[in-house]
C-alpha cells in the first residue's frame, strides 16, 4: 500500500527518506498509517479509496481535482475527507474542484460556488446559499441536503439570508421553528409492524488467521419481509458478515438459522437456492458476455431445462426493466444497468432473502432512487433485503430496520432513526448525526426522533405518492 501512495514521488526521484516521511504523514492523515506494509488485495473498497486520496495529496500541485472522492467512505471518514480537502486548499491555498453526488456531505465545510451540470451543459454558477432557494436540484435528479428538503415540507420559503448552504450557518427564525414544530405535529405517530423471523446469526465468530479477527461474538435477527441496512466503518466487517451468511466462507463459532434450521453444513450451491448475494461493482460478478447468458447461468448450473431458463429469465428481466435489452451484449450497458443484469441474475434463483454490498454507490440521486425503487418493489413482493450501505439517506429512507457493525461486533441493532439519532453509536461507528436530528434540536422540538420519524413517513406515504399520481 505505501507503494502506491509512493508512486508520484518515485517519479520525482525524491530522497528515499523525505519519501518515507511524506507518504506516512498522508497515510496518517487518511487513518491508514497503520497499514502501509498491507497488500491492496487486503483492504477495503472504502480502504482503497483512502489509499488513492493519500497518493493525490502527496504531490505538490496548484489545481486538485477530486471525482467523487466519497465514493465507498463511511459517513466519518467522509468527513474527513472534506475536512482535510478543506485544510489543504486554506493552507496551502490551491484551487480545489470537488465531483460529487453526495452534496450535503461537501457542503459540511463552505465551498465558493457550487456549479450543476445537466446533459452536458452548465445550468447553474451560484453560491451554495443561493442554490437552496430554487428547486432546481430535485428537478435535475439530484438530492438536496435533507434538513432544506425538511424545511420546504414544512411549508418554509428558503430564502438567501436563511444561509441554507450549511447547516451551521442555518439561521432560523422564530416563525420558522413554528411553523416546523406544525408540520411535525401534523403527522400520525409512527407504528413499526413485525414479522415472523427469517433469518438468525447467533453468537457468529470468524477469522481469516489466528491473528486476525474478523468477526466477533455478532448476534442478530432478520424477519421476512423486511429491508434491512447494515452499517460501520470501512473495513468493520460487513462484507464479510455477507460472505459467511452465504456461505463463502465458513464461521469458526456460532450458527446461522434460515426459517429456524441451521445451515451448518451447507454449500454456497445449496445456501443460494434461498439466499442470495450482489456484489458491490457488477463487473466483477459478470462472466458471460451476452445478458440472456449471464442471467440463465445460475439456471444452467443447476440443470434445469432450457424452456423453464427461458421462462424465468424473461420474466426476471422484465422484473428489472432490462427485457428490451434480452439479445444485447453486457457491453452495450451502462453501470446501473449492468448491476440490474447482476439482481436479475440472482433473482432467477427465486431468493428469499437478497443481500446487496453498495447497491448505490457512485450513482446519483435519480439513478439511487430508480434501484432504491426497484428494490423496494421487489421487497413488497415478498423477498427480505439487506443493504450494506455507507448511505445514512439511504438507511433512513428505505431500511426501518439497521444493524451496526464495528470492529467485528455489534454494536446497534434497531431502527435507522433510533441508530442515527444516538451520538454515542454514531460516534462508535463512524457515522453521522442526521441533519433532520440536528434541525429539530435548532427548532427546539424535544422529540427529535419523532421529526425525523416524520420526514421519512411524510416522504413515503405523501410525496411518493403524489409522484405516483403525477406519472
Amino acid at each position: 500500500m505505501g507503494e502506491d501512495i509512493a508512486f508520484a514521488l518515485e517519479n520525482e526521484c525524491m530522497d528515499q527518506e523525505q519519501m518515507k516521511q511524506t507518504v506516512q504523514k498522508v497515510a496518517d492523515i487518511v487513518d491508514m498509517g497503520h497499514l502501509l506494509k498491507a497488500s491492496p488485495h487486503q483492504l477495503s473498497g472504502g480502504q482503497k479509496q483512502r489509499v488513492s486520496f493519500a497518493g493525490v495529496m502527496v504531490d505538490n500541485v496548484d489545481i486538485m481535482l477530486f471525482d467523487e472522492p466519497l465514493a465507498n467512505l463511511d459517513p466519518a471518514t467522509g468527513k474527513t475527507a472534506i475536512e482535510l480537502i478543506d485544510n489543504i486548499q486554506k493552507q496551502y491555498n490551491k484551487t480545489v474542484l470537488i465531483i460529487e453526488h453526495r452534496l450535503e456531505d461537501v457542503l459540511y465545510r463552505h465551498v465558493d460556488r457550487v456549479v450543476v451540470v445537466s446533459e452536458g451543459r452548465i445550468v447553474a454558477d451560484m453560491p451554495a446559499d443561493q442554490l437552496m432557494t430554487t428547486d432546481m436540484l430535485p428537478k435535475l435528479g439530484i438530492r438536496e441536503p435533507l434538513y432544506v428538503t425538511a424545511l420546504k415540507y414544512a411549508g418554509i420559503s428558503v430564502t438567501e439570508d436563511m444561509h441554507a448552504g450549511q447547516l451551521e450557518t442555518l439561521n432560523l427564525t422564530d416563525a420558522h421553528k413554528q411553523k416546523l414544530k406544525e408540520w411535525m405535529e401534523s403527522g400520525t405517530p409512527h407504528v413499526a409492524q413485525e414479522t415472523p423471523e427469517i433469518l438468525k446469526v447467533d453468537h457468529l465468530s470468524f477469522q481469516y488467521t489466528k491473528y486476525r479477527k474478523i468477526l466477533q461474538d455478532v448476534s442478530f435477527a432478520i424477519h421476512q419481509q423486511e429491508m434491512v441496512s447494515i452499517v460501520g466503518t470501512n473495513g468493520a466487517g460487513k462484507s464479510t458478515l455477507a460472505k459467511v451468511i452465504c456461505g463463502f466462507a465458513s464461521e469458526d463459532e456460532g450458527d446461522i438459522l434460515f426459517e429456524g434450521r441451521s445451515l451448518k453444513g451447507q454449500t454456497i450451491k445449496e445456501r443460494s437456492q434461498v439466499i442470495s448475494y450482489v456484489m458491490q461493482n457488477p463487473n466483477q460478478m459478470i462472466c458471460k458476455p451476452m445478458i440472456y447468458d449471464e442471467v440463465a447461468l445460475g439456471l444452467r448450473l443447476h440443470g434445469e431445462p432450457e424452456d423453464v431458463i427461458k421462462e424465468k429469465v424473461e420474466h426476471a428481466l422484465k422484473v428489472c426493466g432490462l427485457y428490451q435489452f434480452r439479445k444485447w451484449p453486457v457491453a452495450a450497458l451502462s453501470f446501473g444497468q449492468k448491476k440490474r443484469v447482476t439482481i436479475a441474475s440472482m433473482l432467477v434463483m427465486n431468493p428469499k432473502v437478497l443481500i446487496l454490498d453498495e447497491p448505490t454507490a457512485g450513482q446519483d440521486y435519480r439513478h439511487y432512487t430508480e434501484i432504491m425503487e426497484f428494490l423496494r418493489d421487489l421487497n413488497r413482493q415478498g423477498v427480505t433485503i439487506i443493504l450494506i450501505t455507507h448511505d445514512m439517506h439511504l438507511m433512513l429512507e428505505y431500511t426501518p430496520h439497521a444493524i451496526v457493525i464495528n470492529g467485528g461486533k455489534k454494536i446497534g441493532d434497531g431502527s435507522a432513526v433510533d441508530i442515527l439519532t444516538n451520538e454515542e453509536i454514531t460516534e462508535a461507528a463512524s457515522l453521522k448525526l442526521t441533519s433532520l436530528y440536528t434541525l429539530a434540536q435548532m427548532a427546539g422540538i424535544e422529540d427529535a426522533r419523532g421529526f425525523v420519524w416524520h420526514f421519512i413517513d411524510y416522504e413515503r406515504e405523501v410525496v411518493r405518492t403524489d409522484e405516483n399520481k403525477a406519472v
